[in-house]
């Protein structure tokens, strides 16, 4: 895609700071870091979210996430990292090319929002008939 961002950095017109690539996937740190060694991986390919993701990618981008979230451990030994992926504006995704953030975390910072919320108990009947709906649509 001409316009996005990711696919230029794929290409070597936008520079980055890469932590790993291979034929398909290019990890590399974030600019705009949450924390420390906050790490972007990317397909290669261009596919907006999960929706459009190639199987094949999807499993190239996690199996690097193993190799990179390894990386992170030995590198800078966090006491764990968020594995986050958006899809869609309503999720708040920035940039409309599949990636999976890693976001190492220590103890000196706050926790993520979204790795934080209240726990409370949901309506089981509504909670069933939901799981019911999203089964029944599996292709």
């Amino acid at each position: 895609m001409e316009d996005c961002i990711f696919c230029k950095i794929v290409k070597g017109e936008i520079p980055s700071f890469k932590v790993y690539e291979n034929d398909s996937v290019l990890a590399f740190e974030d600019i705009n870091p949450i924390s420390k060694g906050h790490t972007l991986i990317i397909p290669k390919k261009h596919a907006n979210s999960l929706w459009e993701i190639s199987e094949e990618d999807l499993t190239e981008v996690h199996l690097a996430s193993k190799k990179v979230i390894q990386a992170i451990k030995d590198a800078l030994n966090p006491i764990g990292v968020a594995c986050l992926q958006l899809n869609g504006r309503g999720a708040n995704q920035i940039v409309m090319h599949y990636h999976l953030h890693l976001i190492p975390r220590t103890n000196e910072e706050p926790e993520l929002p979204v790795s934080s919320w209240e726990i409370k108990e949901g309506d089981m009947k509504i909670i069933k008939e939901t799981a019911d709906r999203i089964s029944g649509a599996i292709k």
